[in-house]
């Protein structure tokens, strides 16, 4: 069974929100919750993203909040907490991964910690039991590859394209795969404009794919209430499951 990752941005439009979305996700096929932690300048992500961020911080997001947030969904679904280094940074690594590991989160994606500076903190995240994802490009050479996968935990997010999300450039990324998986059995999820028009393609090859903007575009339609956000992105996700164990 391929795996679907769902991120959704903590705290937008407000916290319960966040919450009742992340655990209806749950039930309707997402496997991996990739909770964004609201930052000012989120360099890897798209318009969208980057919006749901702004309008978080606007409506009062702190960074405690996510500790909040996670202590009510990690229970229940297994979540990740996305987010960029400079906050993680300013609250302490160490303290930050006891309270992922006491609120029941499983590890950490930051975008923007090359895997160079990522090594400092190996052991950090080893001791706790706790991952810290793997990011691989297609740029990214068979050396390179063979080095920064070779203690990579729970899965590898290999990005679709060079870009920011959300952009559904097309990559072929076949031969990226096949070096990756040469040279490691860990999972390797496909992210980086992923929607239910590209979702069967960019799965080819790989173990599971991860949607963003495409969820988080339908939490900034003004048009739509709560219940109906939250009611689109569950279809979303359902055939988007679908679509790639066909």
């Amino acid at each position: 069974m391929k795996q679907l990752v769902a991120y959704i941005t903590a705290g937008y439009p407000d916290k319960n929100f966040t919450v009742d979305l992340a655990l209806a996700l749950g039930e309707n096929g997402v496997d991996t919750l990739e909770l964004g932690v609201p930052f000012s300048d989120p360099v890897a992500d798209g318009p969208v993203i980057e919006a749901a961020n702004e309008h978080a911080l606007e409506a009062g997001f702190r960074f405690a909040d996510i500790f909040d947030i996670s202590a009510r969904i990690a229970p229940k679904i297994d979540t990740l907490w996305m987010g960029y280094f400079n906050p993680f940074y300013q609250y302490g690594m160490e303290a930050l991964l006891d309270q992922a590991k006491s609120v029941g989160v499983n590890g950490l994606i930051i975008p923007d910690v090359p895997y160079e500076e990522a090594k400092n903190y190996h052991n950090l995240f080893e001791a706790r039991g706790l991952a810290n994802i793997t990011f691989v490009a297609p740029t990214d050479g068979e050396a390179r590859i063979a080095t920064i996968t070779a203690e990579a935990r729970k899965f590898i997010y290999l990005v679709a394209y060079a870009g920011i999300t959300g952009s559904g450039k097309a990559e072929d990324l076949a031969p990226t795969l096949e070096l990756i998986k040469r040279h490691t059995q860990t999972p390797v999820y496909v992210g980086f404009g992923v929607n239910e028009k590209t979702a069967r393609e960019k799965v080819q090859g790989a173990d599971g794919v991860i949607v963003g903007s495409a969820i988080v575009n339908l939490l900034l339609d003004k048009t739509l209430n709560n219940t109906q956000k939250i009611a689109k992105c569950c279809e979303i996700t359902r055939n988007i499951k679908s679509l790639i164990n066909e």
